[in-house]
Formats: C-alpha cells, structure tokens, sequence
C-alpha cells in the first residue's frame, strides 16, 4: 500500500487534473492562504486489512487536495468520520489534517478518481484512466462490503465486477457480486462473498438540504458493520 500511494502521488497521466489541482494549490483559497497544499494524487486512507470499503468521488479541491488525505478538511469528510466514528471504525470523530491522529479500524476510503476535477467532475476518460490504482487498492485490501457514496462511485464498482444488468441506485440499496464462475447472477446473492451497499454521497448539496441525514448514514454503516460480519 505504501508503494501504492506513492504512485498515486506521483501520477500525472491526466493533464486537465494535474493542471488543476497544481492551479488550485497555488491559487489558494484565502481561509487556507497560510497552508501548503498537497497539490498531488491522493491515495486512499485506513486500514488496509479492512473489511468495509467506502467509495467516493474523487478529492475535493480546498479538502483533501489540500490536506493530502481524502475527505479530509472539508464539511464532506466531517460527516464521513462522524459516520464512521459513530459505527466504531475510526478512532475520533474529527478530520482536520494528516497529523491529526485519526486512525481507522476495518474500514478504508478510497475513490476511483485521484486527483480534484474541475467542477468536481472527472472525465469517463479521466475515470477510467485512474482505475487502475483503484483495481489494485480492492486486490489488495479484498473489503467485503464496498459502500458506494453515490451515482458514480457505484457505477465504477458495478463495472469492476461486471454486474449487468446493473439494479437502479438508491440510497440503502445492496447489490450482491457474484463470485468468478457464478452462474446465478446477482440477484439471490447466493454464494457472494462481497455486497455493494449504496449511500447518498456526503456532499454539501445532499447534507444540506436533507437528502442525507446522520440517522441515514448511521443505518448505512450499521448494516455495513453487520453485513461485514456476516460474510466474513
């Protein structure tokens, strides 16, 4: 993972991302004038045996495109950990910067896309140019539950896997994968030992207007906790 990451930081194979967030790191957001900006790919954070994997979008430009970590000091990320403290995967509740002692416990998050998009929206080019890093990032940790934190994340995970047709997204909702050589498809989930468990993403637009509330996002890791349990 530590090889990983560093790859990760050094990537610069999309040039409209790295033009970006190099941009966004020297033309600073005046809260954050005084900071030095990670300005770089940003590898996923956790544990790396864990076995609930969260999925978002891709950093956000003044959060972890600044901090070096994802969903890390911005309103996004303090409803993530909040969530996930409150589930017992993270050791506090606060993510503010890399030294800030946070620590996760079965649980790594992660997005498909490394770098802050303009408008915070990745190209399908740009997606699947950067999934390689997120192919290796599910081999290597082999979560069994993969919490996808809206549209996006979901479709990337229902591609990985192959899950076709794909069911409609919706908060709450569980897409078993079939394991290599399941003939039964997806829709009994017999035999699966991985689930997709669908979320509202954490974003500003869906906190505040209710779309997402920390009682929805409670019972989204509580089931991902007893899911975990389940088919582990």
């Amino acid at each position: 993972m530590s090889a990983l990451a560093c790859e990760v930081a050094e990537c610069r194979r999309c040039p409209r991302l790295v033009s970006w967030r190099e941009q966004v790191a020297t033309e600073r957001r005046a809260a954050y004038a005084d900071w030095e900006y990670w300005g770089r790919g940003v590898p996923g954070f956790g544990d790396p045996a864990a076995d609930i994997m969260v999925i978002g979008l891709a950093p956000a430009a003044h959060g972890a495109n600044r901090t070096g970590r994802m969903f890390t000091g911005d309103r996004s990320g303090d409803w993530l950990y909040r969530g996930l403290y409150r589930a017992g995967l993270a050791n506090q509740p606060t993510s503010a910067d890399v030294d800030d002692g946070l620590q996760l416990s079965g649980a790594f998050v992660t997005s498909p896309v490394k770098c802050a998009p303009p408008a915070n929206k990745p190209t399908p080019l740009e997606r699947d140019t950067c999934r390689p890093f997120l192919d290796r990032e599910l081999e290597t940790v082999d979560p069994a539950v993969l919490v996808a934190l809206g549209g996006f994340a979901y479709q990337v995970l229902c591609q990985y896997f192959s899950i076709r047709p794909r069911p409609k997204f919706g908060h709450g909702v569980e897409v078993p994968v079939p394991d290599p050589g399941d003939q039964g498809g997806n829709e009994s989930g017999s035999g699966s030992r991985r689930v997709i468990l669908c979320s509202y993403h954490v974003s500003q637009q869906n906190t505040f207007t209710g779309r997402l509330t920390e009682d929805m996002l409670d019972a989204v890791f509580a089931r991902a906790v007893n899911l975990a349990a389940e088919l582990r």
